[in-house]
This record gives C-alpha cells, structure tokens and sequence, in this order.
C-alpha cells in the first residue's frame, strides 16, 4: 500500500466510524430528549451551554446555532464557572452540561451549583450512569462505541455526537418556534447568505440608472441611452407600458447586417414581450430567471409599470451569486 493509499483508508475508516456511531443516535433518542426540547422552549430564560475541554468547543458551536436559529443561547466554560463565571446563570435560565464521561472534577463540582440555584439541568453525555446524568433533570444520550482515533482517546466520534445532539435540538426548536427564513434574514444580515434572504429586486434596480427609449426613437439616440445608462440595455415604452428592450446585442446584430441605419428606430430592432419581475421580488429570484433564460439583463417592474433594471454583474457584486 502506498502512503497516499493508506493515508486515504484511514480517512475513509475515520469517516465511516464516525458516520456508524451518528446513524446508532436515532436509536438513543428518547422521551428525555424530547421533554427537554419543550423544557427550553417554554422557559422565559436563556441557555447556558457549558463543558470542558473538547466538549466546551462544542458547546460554543451549538450556541452559535441556537442564537442563529432564534433561541438566545450563551457559553460558559466549566472550568470558569467556578472561579466566578457562575454569574451568567440567571433565574430562569437553562443550562446544558456537556461531557463525554459525564465525571470529571469540573462537572462533578458544578453539578451541584447549578442544582443549588434551582435552574433545569440537561445533560449531553455519552454515560447514562455517569455523576452528570444522574443529577440532570433531562439527559441526552450521545453513546459511542469508540472513537476514531486509533488509540480510542482523543475526542474525535464523541464530540460529532455531541454536536449531533446540539444540532437535532436546535432545530426542534426552531421548527417549535415556526421559525421562518424571514426570521433567518434577521439574524443573518450580512454576507452573501444574508443577502440571499432579504435583498429585493428593488434594492438592485435603485442602484441602477433607468434607461428607456419610445418606440420611434432613432437607432443613434437608443446607442446613447444604452451608452450613458452603462447597462448594456434600454426598455422601449409606449404609454407607460414595456413594448420590447434594446440590448447592446441588438444593436451589434443590426451592424453586422448593415451600417446604413439611417431611419431605423428603436421599435425596428428591439425585442418584444421582454422577460420582467416584479421590483419587490427577491434578488436571487431574479437570477433564477437570468440563469434560466441566458441573459444578463432583466426589466423590473411594479403595479405594471416599468421601475428599472436588475444587471447579473450586480448580482455578481453583492454576492448573491
């Protein structure tokens, strides 16, 4: 076996114990899990998310999922908790204890704290006899049968399942919650996925100049509209409404059949019934239509009427795509 071979098995056998040990999850859930789901979503508090070590890597993530996803979540690490960070926890709030073993010191000093102040406890730990488990009011099984580490010691299977865990409750919660992707938007302003959830059709066309000519203007004035609007397009309207539109491609089109267009007007060249979308359309819908029909230019509209234009490039630009 070559080195690029054997480094390949050890990643596909890394992944397949991995994947073993999550797919056995489904099997462990139980009413526990499903009683501290609602225990969460009924509580007039936060989350508190605490561990040690790896697990405490862990619990930072499936807080950042739980913020991202609506329910208000914050860390505290185990270690900390106990030299004055126990301050974090307020009244009504709920914790969750993450550990494999579920009986290190730092749990084993915690535990009773936080039992102390009265909050709800729920456990994620991969031992169900554990000092963790037996104090929690809700324990949630994250079981593995070794991890993937070839010595079976370091973090690696077990900390998947916890994030596994972290995750199924997550999203219990937001679909408890009706949590919609206009809420998500809310959450996620920036960047392209923020973006994708919240630009409009309207928000791009504003950016833009609106070119437009009548249907009899003259083939020169179309090539200086289309020129000074720098948007390779141009709406022929007549009466308020779109007729047709005027892409630089027309115009190229016309010249290559002829030089003389001496008499020709826009309505000569121009391509009717253009494809539209209405202004208060998302961005990304428009580059579905973009995509497919295989164009760059697209007309906005509203109640009718012609608002402006949506370009790929500034799609392009804002990232959507």
């Amino acid at each position: 076996m070559t080195p690029q071979e054997k480094i390949l098995s050890v990643a596909r056998d890394t992944i397949l114990t991995e994947a073993k040990a999550i797919a056995n999850l489904e099997q462990l859930l139980d009413q526990s899990f499903a009683e501290a789901v609602q225990a969460v979503y009924k509580s007039k508090g936060r989350v508190i998310i605490t561990g040690i070590g790896k697990s405490a890597v862990i619990a930072t993530k499936i807080v950042a999922t739980l913020n991202s996803t609506g329910t208000p979540a914050v860390f505290m690490h185990a270690a900390d908790a106990i030299h004055g960070d126990l301050g974090t926890i307020l009244q009504d709030d709920v914790v969750i204890c993450i550990s494999k073993s579920g009986n290190t010191p730092e749990i084993k000093v915690l535990v009773p704290l936080i039992k102390n102040f009265g909050n709800l406890l729920i456990a994620i730990t991969g031992s169900t006899d554990s000092f963790l488990a037996k104090n929690a009011n809700f324990t949630l099984n994250s079981f593995v049968e070794k991890e993937a580490c070839p010595n079976n010691l370091a973090p690696t299977t077990s900390t998947t399942a916890q994030l596994v865990i972290g995750d199924a409750l997550a999203v219990c919660l937001l679909q408890l919650r009706g949590f919609s992707s206009q809420d998500f938007a809310k959450y996620h302003p920036g960047g392209a996925l923020g973006k994708k959830l919240y630009l409009r059709v309207s928000d791009i066309a504003d950016q833009n100049q609106k070119p437009q000519v009548e249907p009899n203007t003259p083939i020169p004035q179309v090539i200086v509209e289309i020129s000074e609007k720098m948007l390779g397009v141009t709406a022929v309207i007549e009466n308020e409404e779109i007729i047709g539109i005027v892409t630089d491609g027309d115009i190229r089109r016309m010249l290559y059949k002829s030089t003389d267009i001496a008499g020709l007007t826009a309505k000569d060249i121009m391509s009717p019934h253009p494809k539209t979308i209405e202004s208060e359309a998302m961005a990304v819908d428009a580059l579905d239509v973009l995509e497919e029909n295989k164009i760059s230019q697209l007309l906005a509209v509203k109640d009718g009427k012609y608002y402006g234009v949506v370009h790929l490039h500034n799609l392009i630009r804002e990232g959507i795509i």
